[in-house]
């Protein structure tokens, strides 16, 4: 089948029908690829260099019978893919086996994984590595907040290779601010990314959502990550801090470690009471919708107190005669439920 049923056009077509030629082995003189291709000498070597600029591995033989081939063990012809293409691929796989959304094997995800790798170009595969290198997952994604491809893969190989970098940043409230960042770490959470490390302009260790860099550039120099960083840890304690409508906290009894599990990551702080109450800790947390609050305090499972906002104990007494009501409901003989008072 010709390339040019798929609409690609007459030089694309050749050089990709001399790849097809190449891949059935041997080597190929440019006299009989010219002839193949229906083109003169020179516009089969420069067919070669496309391929080449491609990263295709064609090899140049010398001698009488010389002319070109490929290098031993190539066989899958080149993905064209664009930066954003090839960090959606990669990312896809990566993320899902991490996840567990996928169904595969973990040998197949990284078999696959792999392949794709191999035939990319050098320079992007580099920052791809180092992408994948710095990267943690946290949680599946709710929403999706994209950054730029570009900034995602600077900021990335900086932290693999401890490169300090200027970034273009505009903070929650709309102030636009340029600062040089250390970046210790990549964390994806929730469906966005996140970058933390040492922020020039406050002089403290910071989080920035990387979908409001506009641009990041590296910078000469190095640094050294502080001993025990974990990045992951410190975007979810950095998220749980976040100031909302409503603050809230609460005592559960429980231990620290089995109250934390009952939590989604980053929406709440669990600590042991310095009074010493004995089977019990305090829960801080953060929401925009404090009748939300109850619901997730039910499902908890475990005894309560509310410490603040006194609020909070109307929308728990609410909920509570929703499901009073709820329970106490019955269909009538006609198999219709009364609504509710």
């Amino acid at each position: 089948m010709s390339w040019k049923t798929f609409g690609v056009t007459r030089p694309t077509a050749r050089v990709l029908a001399l790849l097809e030629i190449l891949q059935s082995g041997g080597t190929r003189t440019v006299a009989e690829l010219a002839g193949r291709l229906g083109v003169d000498e020179r516009t089969v070597r420069r067919y070669v260099d496309h391929l080449v600029d491609l990263d295709v591995p064609v090899r140049s033989v010398r001698g009488r019978y010389g002319g070109y081939r490929l290098a031993p063990g190539y066989r899958m012809p080149p993905l064209m893919l664009t930066g954003d293409e090839a960090v959606a691929v990669l990312l896809g796989l990566v993320t899902g086996r991490r996840a567990g959304l996928v169904t595969a094997s973990v040998s197949a995800m990284e078999s696959a994984a792999a392949k794709v790798r191999r035939v990319l170009p050098e320079a992007l595969g580099r920052r791809l590595d180092a992408l994948l290198a710095t990267a943690d997952f946290t949680a599946p994604a709710r929403s999706v907040s994209t950054p730029e491809t570009e900034v995602l893969l600077t900021l990335a190989e900086a932290a693999r290779h401890r490169q300090p970098v200027a970034i273009s940043y505009t903070a929650w409230g709309g102030r636009r601010s340029q600062r040089d960042v250390h970046p210790y770490g990549i964390v994806a959470h929730s469906g966005r990314w996140y970058v933390t490390g040492a922020d020039s302009d406050s002089g403290e260790v910071r989080t920035f959502r990387l979908d409001r860099i506009e641009a990041a550039t590296a910078l000469p120099g190095s640094f050294e990550v502080p001993a025990g960083f974990d990045p992951a840890a410190r975007v979810l304690s950095g998220l749980a801090q976040v100031p909302y409508a409503h603050e809230v906290s609460v005592r559960v009894r429980g231990a620290v470690e089995e109250v934390r599990g009952l939590f989604p990551a980053g929406i709440a702080t669990v600590e042991e009471i310095p009074t010493g109450d004995e089977g019990w800790v305090r829960v801080r947390l953060r929401a925009e919708r404090l009748e939300r609050v109850p619901s997730v305090l039910a499902w908890l499972d475990r005894p309560f107190v509310i410490e603040y906002p006194d609020a909070l104990r109307d929308h728990v007494r609410a909920l509570a005669r929703q499901l009073a009501t709820c329970a106490d409901a019955v269909p009538d003989p006609t198999g219709r439920v009364p609504e509710p008072d």
